[in-house]
């Protein structure tokens, strides 16, 4: 294949050179010569492996500071503009932090001392390892559920909600561990919050693992698979399914956990059957609680903009709760669930429960995606807004690292939040200096504070959980501008969203993942294929159905098919073509056969009259158009069913006497063509840079064929 230049246009020809050429009228020619081909694949990995093993002090250097990037921003640290911001921002993301730690802990199914724990040391191992200056990683609603669903889960496993007469009798960590069942030593005692820490701990172990190996190999891709969309339908179905598992604490009843498949449906089946027993003095404390924090919250998103920092209602409603409860001596008079006593300092670290494993390694899949999938996409929003880059596979070490290295200490799973982002971000936050001085805010509370929070009613932490779910939940107020602006992304949210809340969150998850792609599918199956016309005066030609005024070339159909073209769509391209131009090439050529049979059916039994039969000429006569132009710019590649379907189409409108021309095909559909010999020698196909030349051309070939004629 050669490409010509003739002052301004250029064309691909194959086929007879010299004849073409001169039939053509091409004088002066420059040809295009193809780029040498691309070293051989084992070439090209030997100097990759070279390249990836040597070793020397500059690429140590790069590699450390890579890995660790606080060692390239802390020593570039301006005291004087960034300092008094970071602290700023550091206390009061620390303060906000310490009740939704305590609360969310619940929402994990673990004791309120856990979730101070991870937000400690989630703060610190970001700041050393992560690339952005703004997020905030630490705990985040739809991970805990995730993460309390299959706590839930193992620990009704273990024999833990058993009636403590059969728990005794079991082997095990839920049993009393006078037996092993094959006569080694006993095991020792492990109480139902023990074996739940150590279950969360273990997954936790293992997304940090997935996520590391993700970022190893590379595999930051699979982030692509999440849309938007399909994120926000999941966040907001997952709120549902948190609100439900909340509503217990509000109204104070002693119901187990639903988990597994239908859990948001079984959930609220339990609370109306038992909704007889709901405690009076938990419904009113939650009832003020919502008075408080939902008007509050509201005050501060309207006035954000003039106040310097957000107002710590939730710290204020958590005192005031705390107090209430202590003096009130509500858990004593009425009933009520409290929080129950909070260690101070840290507990010694503890490995992962390596047993639990094979039990949890399959459920830490879709935790460590949607992670890493909200870090990055975080990450990358904040780094855009303000100016500066991240790197995606660094963020996948880091919230990795925030996830193996705190399982050792008593921690679960954590990743960034939005909500404490935007909060960081707008008290003055520079650096992830912030971030320690969140830390340390946490650690305040570890040592000294904590066990002040025995008193507090754990609806009180329900209604600060649900609370914080208003962003996702508001989500359908945007629906009519997302179905204006996206009727598939809108369709591919709502069945996230409902495969989420009614079925389950990793259900919910691969249902979007799955759905979302067939919605390419379908729209690379049955794509836009329209005709096109010539706009006045210029070179450019639109689509006849979408625009006025267009004009068409006398013998000349211009058709675009906006997609690729491969074998799901090979039919309805075939089928398109046909049905816009309104000639189908196989049916033509066969009703020439039929009236040529019966022509010489009549001669051979007619009156014997010596009329010789007149040829039927099906080039711009009955067809009304003498060329096709296919405007190839859309069709990102072909695979070998693209090439064959082209081929037919070619030959079957040739057979007729109308030309196809190809025009603004890609280098990859070019080569892809001279690959699947689309060119071979006698015949006459033409590849045109843009459809104006195109058109051009067949209209030249046709005038230059009749005046010969």
């Amino acid at each position: 294949m050669a490409v010509m230049t003739e002052t301004s246009n250029i064309h691909a020809v194959t086929g007879g050179p010299e004849g073409d050429d001169a039939k053509c009228g091409f004088r002066h020619r420059m040809f295009l010569e193809p780029q040498e081909e691309k070293k051989s694949m084992k070439a090209l990995l030997l100097k990759q492996a070279k390249k990836t093993c040597s070793c020397t002090p500059a690429k140590i250097k790069d590699c450390v500071l890579g890995f660790f990037p606080i060692l390239q921003w802390l020593p570039k640290y301006k005291l004087g503009e960034y300092l008094l911001g970071d602290i700023m921002s550091g206390v009061i993301v620390g303060v906000l932090l310490v009740p939704q730690s305590i609360a969310y802990s619940l929402l994990a199914g673990l004791e309120p001392i856990y979730g101070l724990y991870t937000s400690f040391f989630a703060c610190i191992i970001y700041c050393i390892f992560g690339t952005s200056r703004h997020i905030s990683v630490g705990i985040f609603g739809v991970v805990c559920l995730m993460v309390g669903q299959v706590v839930d889960r193992e620990v009704e496993r273990a024999g833990y909600d058993l009636e403590p007469a059969v728990l005794s009798a079991l082997p095990g960590p839920g049993g009393d561990g006078n037996s092993t069942g094959n006569g080694t030593a006993p095991q020792p005692l492990c109480d139902k919050s023990c074996y739940a820490m150590a279950v969360a701990a273990t997954m936790t172990f293992i997304s940090g693992v997935y996520q590391v190996a993700m970022g190893l190999f590379q595999v930051g891709f699979v982030s692509v698979y999440l849309s938007d969309s399909l994120l926000s339908g999941f966040v907001t179905g997952a709120s549902f399914t948190v609100l439900t598992s909340q509503v217990k604490y509000l109204l104070g009843l002693d119901i187990p956990r639903s988990g597994g498949v239908g859990s948001f449906i079984t959930t609220w089946i339990n609370i109306f059957r038992n909704i007889h027993r709901t405690n009076i003095c938990d419904l009113i404390t939650s009832s003020l609680c919502f008075l408080v924090l939902i008007p509050s919250k509201e005050l501060n998103e309207r006035f954000k903009s003039k106040l310097k920092a957000p107002i710590p209602v939730e710290l204020f409603v958590v005192v005031a709760a705390t107090l209430a409860s202590h003096f009130g001596k509500l858990r004593e008079t009425y009933g009520s669930s409290v929080s129950g006593h909070i260690p101070t300092g840290f507990l010694p670290p503890r490995p992962p429960d390596w047993a639990l494993i094979p039990n949890v390694a399959l459920d830490a899949i879709p935790i460590a995606i949607i992670g890493f999938a909200i870090t990055v996409s975080l990450s990358e929003m904040f780094a855009k807004k303000h100016g500066y880059s991240v790197r995606a596979n660094q963020e996948m070490y880091a919230i990795g690292f925030c996830n193996i290295i705190p399982s050792f200490f008593h921690c679960f799973t954590t990743s960034a939040a939005l909500a404490k982002t935007l909060v960081k971000e707008s008290t003055g936050c520079r650096t992830q200096v912030s971030g320690i001085v969140t830390s340390l805010v946490i650690l305040l509370v570890l040592l000294v504070i904590a066990p002040l929070f025995y008193s507090l009613q754990k609806c009180v932490l329900a209604v600060i959980t649900i609370v914080n779910l208003r962003g996702a939940l508001r989500k359908f107020r945007d629906l009519p501008k997302m179905w204006h602006l996206s009727r598939v992304d809108t369709v591919i949210w709502g069945v996230t969203m409902a495969a989420t809340a009614l079925i389950s969150t990793e259900i919910g998850l691969l249902v979007g993942v799955c759905f979302s792609m067939l919605c390419v599918i379908f729209r690379t199956q049955r794509p836009e294929a329209p005709l096109l016309g010539w706009v006045a005066e210029s070179e450019t030609y639109e689509s006849l159905s979408a625009y006025k005024n267009l004009q068409t070339k006398p013998g000349v159909v211009v058709f675009r098919f906006e997609a690729p073209l491969y074998y799901i769509n090979k039919e309805c391209f075939k089928s398109t073509l046909y049905k816009q131009t309104g000639v189908n090439p196989v049916g033509v050529k066969a009703a020439e056969k039929k009236a040529a049979k019966r022509m010489l059916r009549e001669k051979e039994v007619g009156s014997g009259d010596n009329q010789s039969s007149v040829p039927v000429d099906f080039g711009s006569g009955p067809v009304g158009f003498h060329t096709i132009v296919i405007d190839c710019c859309a069709v990102q590649f072909l695979d070998t069913a693209g090439i064959r379907t082209l081929k037919e189409v070619c030959k079957d409108y040739e057979d007729i006497g109308v030309h196809v021309l190809l025009a603004q095909c890609n280098p990859s559909v070019r080569s892809s063509l001279l690959r699947g010999e689309f060119f071979k020698e006698g015949e006459d196909h033409l590849l045109f840079h843009s459809v104006h030349q195109a058109v051009d051309f067949a209209l030249g070939t046709q005038g230059h064929g009749a005046s010969k004629n």
